[in-house]
């Protein structure tokens, strides 16, 4: 991966990085109660192993989608609100991600709460 540059796909991670850590946790029980103790969980252990784990800057590896990186609400913000989590999943690529999105999708029909914003208006 070394070989290829870190701006030949929207993905940059190549040298340096050592290990992937993807906190998850499951459960069968529906409530919402139960499902805000173990995501709460789930964060608790994330606040203890960050320490632990490179943080500057912060990155994130887009197929572990994390919603605490930020979520995007479609508004008058996308692109301020995009930037915030896009940067920590596609680093410098995150601008020209950009500008293709709004170059083919200009009204962001293809979406998601994390989804590559367009410029703004």
């Amino acid at each position: 991966m070394a070989e290829i540059p870190a701006s030949a796909t929207p993905f940059p991670y190549r040298v340096g990085n050592l290990w992937k850590i993807q906190y998850a946790t499951n459960w069968d029980e529906p409530r919402t109660d139960v499902s805000e103790k173990f995501v709460n969980l789930t964060r608790n252990l994330r606040r203890y192993m960050t320490p632990f784990v490179f943080k500057n800057p912060r990155e994130a590896f887009y197929n572990y989608q994390d919603l605490d990186l930020g979520i995007n609400h479609n508004g008058k913000a996308n692109f301020f609100q995009g930037k915030v989590y896009g940067i920590k999943y596609f680093k410098g690529n995150f601008y020209r991600l950009v500008k293709v999105k709004t170059q083919v999708d200009p009204n962001n029909f293809f979406r998601n709460e994390q989804s590559v914003p367009t410029m703004p208006h």
